[in-house]
């Protein structure tokens, strides 16, 4: 029979209750989350964890407690997850794609498909922007067998937010990860931008100056830029980002950064360049956000993913899963990268 988890929510911010409520969706088991967001500088539950919460119970029917705002502690206890059509809207610019994170995993258990479509933030900080999770994330997890596929319809930046995407999952399952990276240094992956920009920046050609940026950096690199792509889209808040992907020789990464008011947009794009710069170096895998996003997967399927380093992310993430039972094991290497295998 389910037992019940005790998870400590003070060492992080809201990926512990997210990663929590889905692995408690995923195993049938209650988890009770602790002192939510502790070591923030304002903690509790705010209203993009509070959506999170309220998207897990509506999709697995469960019973709840501690999920109004401000709340302390969330007592979650799960029934069997359904697919169907669900609605969510955050109501402030917090992110979709981590709200889309607490549901992707549960494509290995439904039975039917489940569509989310969520009204709030699409390209904010401290979060993967949208561009990010369709041109990165997905198309890993599709290559080992995940069925997920977002759909954007607008844009959502801070502080308005009023973004809309919808997210699609259909039963499947996924392959084991083996995802080791290249040599340091390596001139073989391939680099892709993405510019985005809302529409009452077009006149000052935000976007385009973001792309014409990062490809003269990336040319510095020596790195060959295979695919330019510049949207400009209605928002309510004017807004922009740019995500620079990179692919091949072994290695998935992504490198995104944000636009806000004084920024210049050739910073912007020095800001993106620049972790790609690091990355390359490091000879990991996948880039260090991609990692904690990771590790779920790498708990249900096994293999291995090679990691720049073990950010504050990837030890909440492995301590939550280790609350669960699930055993990963972690090996630091002589090349400044980390390695989690199941």
């Amino acid at each position: 029979m389910p037992g019940m988890v005790e998870v400590d929510g003070s060492a992080g911010g809201g990926q512990i209750l997210r990663t929590a409520l889905t692995l408690s969706m995923l195993s049938g088991e209650s988890v009770t989350v602790t002192d939510v967001r502790g070591d923030r500088p304002e903690p509790e539950l705010k209203a993009q964890h509070q959506t999170a919460v309220a998207v897990a119970a509506a999709v697995c029917d469960a019973a709840v407690e501690g999920a109004e705002l401000g709340s302390e502690a969330v007592e979650f206890d799960p029934g069997v997850p359904t697919g169907g059509d669900y609605e969510a809207e955050i109501g402030t610019a917090g992110s979709l794609t981590l709200l889309f994170d607490t549901l992707l995993p549960l494509a290995t258990v439904l039975d039917e498909p489940l569509s989310l479509s969520a009204t709030g933030g699409t390209d904010v900080k401290w979060s993967p922007p949208l561009s990010y999770y369709r041109r990165v994330k997905l198309p890993l997890l599709r290559e080992h067998g995940l069925a997920a596929t977002v759909e954007p319809e607008r844009p959502g930046f801070y502080p308005a937010g009023g973004g809309h995407a919808t997210l699609h999952l259909w039963p499947s399952s996924v392959s084991q990860l083996a995802l080791d990276g290249g040599a340091p240094g390596s001139d073989g992956p391939q680099a892709r931008i993405y510019s985005l920009a809302s529409e009452s920046l077009a006149d000052a050609d935000v976007a385009d100056r973001q792309a014409d940026a990062a490809e003269r950096e990336l040319s510095d690199l020596a790195v060959e830029s295979v695919h330019r792509e510049v949207t400009y889209a209605a928002a309510t808040s004017p807004g922009s980002s740019l995500v620079v992907t990179l692919d091949g020789d072994g290695i998935v990464g992504g490198f995104d950064a944000c636009g806000e008011k004084g920024k210049r947009a050739e910073a912007v794009a020095s800001d993106a360049v620049a972790d790609l710069r690091a990355f390359r170096e490091t000879g990991a895998g996948v880039d260090e956000h991609l990692a904690d996003q990771l590790l779920i997967f790498l708990a249900l399927a096994g293999g291995r993913v090679v990691v720049p380093r073990l950010t504050d992310h990837v030890e909440t993430n492995l301590a939550v899963l280790d609350e669960f039972g699930y055993d990963l094991s972690v090996e630091e290497s002589n090349r400044s990268v980390v390695t989690i295998r199941k």
